[in-house]
């Protein structure tokens, strides 16, 4: 089948997150097992070199509006991820020549609705004019909820477009891009349609306008689809999902293990698989080393992540001077809210020599982080689907989680299945607890380091293979056909 897939980010392209890696890995997968993609991102011009990418269509906007006002000139340009999938780029610098992606400064742009209402509405648009006609439209998160609505409405009666159906992959449905009416003026077929279902007070919410109109929706783990219809964790739209369960469902995330590997990974100086995982140890020898850590047997514990509330930060931090009381080590790189940055740093200032706080994001120093510890810290509040500890589990790196979402769903909690074990949970977004599971995980550290062994090869022969995740889309890209056409 044809597949048009619209992102705002695309790994090796622009990334801030994991939704990135997801649009470039699905694809890829999907071309690999025979079906026709393209991906259509906005064309930043922060992107390193994008002024060399091709430019193969000239197109404008709401061209044969009566309204000149509307007329929005754009181009289209062209790359590949890995010279094999066509990656379409949005050219508009009215809209997309800003020094980032989303915002400045901790601050978000204030036209972010109308910036991504146009890329929907320019995708789906520069479709009909390069003449590719897809079967699948397959959105990603609140910057591309328009589409759907977009295919419903104004592509009804498309000779082609109207046999498509659409599919929404939420992978965080905390965000939801919800704006004043004005930001969508630019698309006169949808601005003056005004829907309960896609409103929050007198804004319009772009996340509940695919949520309404897309064919299916799914999340990035089934945990997570099941957390959303709850009133506790459907952040304000448990309704909107509750509306359409039938039509809602949970696929975990696969992992790119060409780049996550630790037998193959090019960013490690010490390199190991399940064979020859005692050579572990030297790589956490080089990063104690290098982190000014004292070299030797302490457990070294590992977190890599954004710095916000989702992400537990809050609950680490009031408990971690009295964790670092024990004989421990910790490096945490992230970035992210100031305030919690700010802590960080304190905390770390309060124990040199048992904790290093890296504020950056370093792909290297990720990697190493990743392979060099025993443990890793995912302590969030919720989590969608979650790479980390996915990562985690490839280099033999115990995760540390709360049981929410896909965290849930990935690991298996030791104190709960000893044989099959690949991890610790805690259950409660509680401090408390936290502290409790982490002071468990360093008494069997200190107690049984043979069991350590044996659950770090545990979680060493888990795989979350993208090959798995891609026919579970197959499927969902075949119901959706199966669906009627909207009246």
């Amino acid at each position: 089948m044809n597949i048009l897939l619209l992102s705002s980010e695309v790994a090796d392209i622009m990334k801030s997150g994991g939704l990135a890696d997801v649009a470039k890995a699905l694809p890829l997968q999907l071309q690999a097992d025979g079906h026709d993609v393209r991906v259509v991102m906005p064309c930043y011009t922060c992107i390193k070199g994008y002024d060399n990418f091709q430019v193969i269509g000239e197109c404008v906007l709401n061209e044969t509006n009566p309204n000149p006002e509307l007329h929005i000139p754009y181009k289209i340009r062209k790359t590949y991820l890995n010279k094999v999938v066509e990656v379409w780029l949005i050219d508009c610098p009215r809209y997309f020549d800003r020094t980032s992606m989303y915002g400045d400064n901790n601050e978000a742009y204030a036209d972010n609705g109308e910036r991504y209402a146009f890329f929907s509405a320019a995708a789906l648009d520069a479709c009909t004019r390069i003449n590719y006609w897809f079967d699948i439209l397959h959105c990603n998160d609140w910057h591309t909820g328009i589409a759907p609505m977009l295919l419903r409405i104004k592509y009804n009666n498309d000779p082609y477009l109207r046999r498509a159906r659409s599919v929404l992959t939420i992978h965080n449905g905390a965000f939801q891009g919800a704006f004043d009416r004005s930001q969508i003026s630019i698309i006169p077929e949808i601005a003056n349609i005004y829907n309960d279902k896609i409103t929050q007070g007198s804004y319009i919410n772009f996340l509940k306008c695919g949520v309404f109109y897309a064919d299916k929706i799914n999340t990035v783990s089934p945990g997570y689809a099941a957390e959303l219809t709850t009133y506790l964790g459907g952040h304000g739209m448990t309704q909107n999902y509750l509306d359409r369960q039938s039509d809602l469902s949970g696929i975990v995330n696969g992992c790119d293990y060409s780049d996550w590997d630790p037998k193959s990974d090019q960013l490690l100086r010490i390199r190991y698989d399940v064979q020859t995982i005692d050579q572990k140890i030297l790589g956490k020898y080089l990063l104690q080393r290098k982190l000014g850590f004292e070299m030797g047997d302490t457990p070294l514990y590992g977190m890599v992540a954004r710095l916000t509330d989702q992400k537990g930060i809050g609950l680490l931090i009031s408990i971690l001077d009295r964790f670092l009381e024990h004989k421990v080590q910790l490096v945490v790189e992230g970035t992210g809210d100031p305030a919690l940055q700010k802590a960080m740093q304190e905390i770390a200032d309060r124990h040199p020599g048992k904790m290093v706080f890296q504020p950056v994001y370093n792909n290297t120093l990720a990697h190493r982080i990743e392979a060099a510890s025993d443990f890793f810290l995912m302590p969030s509040i919720f989590e969608p689907c979650g790479l980390n500890q996915i990562y985690s589990l490839a280099y033999g790196t115990l995760p540390i989680v709360r049981a929410v979402g896909g965290l849930k769903d990935t690991v298996i909690d030791y104190d709960k299945d000893k044989q099959n074990g690949t991890g610790f949970m805690f259950y409660d977004p509680n401090s408390e607890e936290l502290l409790s599971c982490l002071r468990r995980t360093l008494i069997l550290y200190l107690e049984d380091p043979k069991e350590m062994k044996r659950i770090k090869l545990n979680a060493m022969r888990v795989r979350f293979n993208w090959s798995d995740s891609c026919k579970k889309y197959i499927d969902l890209y075949k119901s959706a056909l199966k669906k009627p056409a909207w009246n």
